[in-house]
């Protein structure tokens, strides 16, 4: 499911992140060192939304702009990650009716790690739909996942929450 590949790609930029803390200076973790990026990605994505064409599904492929605005602050061994990623004119096509979709949505990404020990937060909020032409082809995806791993590497809150609505 995409919503578990974007989790993935996350994980994937968290340690790429680490990785990154751990090789500046010791100076830089003594103060409060935030960065930011805003960036806007066009991106060409599918989904295979089950209420199109009559009930059957089919693939829906979306051409669009990812608006990207990502935060870290790295403070005393914390980093502390907030990105918001949203869909910009998403507009597409269904592979087998031809019908034409409008993508929409946010997703909210916040993770916090310490470097020194591995303890983490992490927080993904995911509501995206994808709407159709007439009725009964709306598609929305609603996911929340939440963990918190202590400093022994023990997860000690793990809840994830995902629903998916055709209407």
């Amino acid at each position: 499911m995409r919503i578990l590949h974007l989790k993935r790609k996350s994980l994937n930029f968290t340690l790429a992140i680490t990785l990154l803390t751990l090789a500046l200076p010791g100076s830089v973790f003594s103060q409060a060192r935030p960065t930011t990026s805003n960036l806007f990605v066009p991106l060409i994505i599918d989904f295979f939304v089950p209420c199109a064409n009559g009930g059957a599904g089919e693939i829906v492929i979306l051409e669009l702009r990812l608006h990207v605005l990502d935060h870290h602050t790295f403070n005393d061994l914390w980093v502390n990650e907030k990105s918001h990623f949203q869909p910009m004119n998403a507009e597409g096509v269904g592979l087998i009716t031809g019908d034409m979709y409008r993508g929409t949505g946010v997703t909210q990404l916040q993770d916090s790690f310490r470097l020194s020990n591995g303890a983490t937060h992490f927080t993904f909020i995911n509501n995206f739909r994808i709407i159709g032409q007439g009725p009964g082809n709306n598609f929305q995806v609603h996911a929340t996942t939440h963990t918190t791993i202590n400093a022994n590497g023990d997860v000690t809150v793990d809840v994830e929450n995902t629903t998916t609505v055709c209407n």
